[in-house]
């Protein structure tokens, strides 16, 4: 219990400087005194439910961005040889390219756990600079995944907002390779508009080289395929 508590504190106290926001500021919101806040923060006080809610609204954020070790990460099962790609796994990362400020973005989705209808439940964790607190992250979804015969789909929705919605379609899951495209779709903030994104998922981190930035660019054939079908395609 003293380790949950000391890392939902860090937690609480990165996304609360990563908000610029003092630890008096956060104790008026949640009607506590300053050294109460601080105790949180230092795991010098078990957190209840209720409080952990209170903060994550407090720093507009997901409560299971505060969580750690409990709800757990299921692994994915390969039911009916449908998702071989994501069989086992518990996280996985997804890469996309963003030329409008020439770097790769990286996203990392954790498996939660799966409902009663078979899909499961995930967070995702989108444009972040240290892989060791993905969870501190410019945007995070929540969401479902969904396994069919021949693709996978991820529906998320927007923590800071339920009427931003996003998309990920995967192509052919049942083959079990390293790595694999999608189409990544939804509403980009700056500025605001609808986005249609290729975007490269893999079952291991990948090195944000020259080589992935290459991959993850528009291609000609991507090109071509535009103008031919006249719609945005990721095979």
């Amino acid at each position: 219990m003293a380790q949950i508590s000391h890392e939902i504190g860090k937690r609480i106290r990165t996304f609360r400087r990563s908000r610029h926001m003092t630890l008096e500021e956060l104790a008026r919101i949640l009607c506590k005194n300053k050294s109460t806040v601080s105790k949180y923060e230092t795991g010098e006080i078990v957190l209840d439910i209720e409080t952990i809610y209170d903060i994550s609204r407090a720093l507009g954020i997901h409560v299971e961005q505060l969580l750690y070790c409990t709800p757990d990460r299921v692994p994915i099962s390969d039911s009916g040889s449908q998702s071989a790609f994501f069989s086992g796994l518990t996280q996985f990362y997804a890469y996309y390219y963003d030329g409008r400020v020439n770097r790769i973005v990286p996203a990392v989705f954790d498996v939660l756990l799966m409902s009663e209808d078979h899909r499961y439940k995930i967070m995702a964790y989108i444009n972040f600079t240290d892989f060791s607190s993905y969870q501190n992250c410019g945007t995070a979804f929540w969401g479902y995944m969904e396994h069919y015969d021949a693709i996978t789909n991820i529906t998320l929705t927007s923590q800071d907002s339920p009427m931003e919605k996003a998309y990920c379609q995967i192509l052919a899951t049942y083959t079990n390779t390293d790595v694999k495209w999608g189409l990544f779709t939804g509403l980009s903030a700056m500025p605001m508009m609808p986005v249609a994104i290729k975007m490269l998922f893999s079952k291991k981190r990948l090195n944000e080289d020259e080589a992935l930035l290459q991959k993850l660019k528009v291609t000609k054939e991507d090109i071509r395929l535009m103008k031919l079908y006249n719609m945005m395609t990721v095979l």
